[in-house]
């Protein structure tokens, strides 16, 4: 399954939306990789291990279930996470970009790629809609969680 969707961080014609800056949408989504127990409840653990300024692993357990993968951080625009086939979980991506088409309008892309062939697709149809569905409600909580960060100041100060 590959599948990608777009959310609209600063409308310059809503007055209701906060405007985030490009530095504070970088930080958060960086934020989402280094300490995603802020953004997913129900994961148990993640400890971050080999970290250099391109990225670092992470093993992430949710119960018994145990996914190590990789993020590759690309300053200023993207975060890419790269999952090895490992047990029965085969290899995949997500990678979230900051696309900026006009100053103060920002955007994130979010791209999902499982792995699977088309005929893999094809037989995982329905489970697939309903995994697009969960994505996108995970990304769009994702950036509300963005929204209250960056609202706090949380997001104005280097991670680092």
């Amino acid at each position: 399954m590959k599948f990608e969707h777009l959310i609209e961080i600063n409308d310059p014609l809503n007055p209701l939306i906060d405007t985030i800056s490009h530095e504070q949408l970088w930080r958060g989504l960086v934020l989402r990789a280094e300490s995603p127990k802020l953004f997913v409840p129900h994961l148990d653990e993640c400890t971050i291990a080999d970290r250099s300024e391109a990225g670092f692993s992470r093993r992430q357990r949710y119960g018994n279930l145990v996914i190590d993968d990789r993020v590759v951080l690309e300053y200023p625009h993207r975060v890419r996470v790269e999952v090895a086939a490992q047990g029965d979980i085969s290899k995949s991506s997500l990678v979230m970009t900051i696309e900026a088409p006009q100053p103060e309008r920002l955007y994130v892309r979010f791209e999902y790629d499982d792995g699977h062939d088309a005929a893999t697709d094809e037989a995982n149809k329905m489970y697939d809609d309903f995994r697009r569905s969960a994505y996108q409600e995970s990304d769009i909580d994702t950036i509300r969680v963005l929204r209250d960060l960056a609202e706090q100041g949380r997001l104005d100060s280097m991670l680092n």
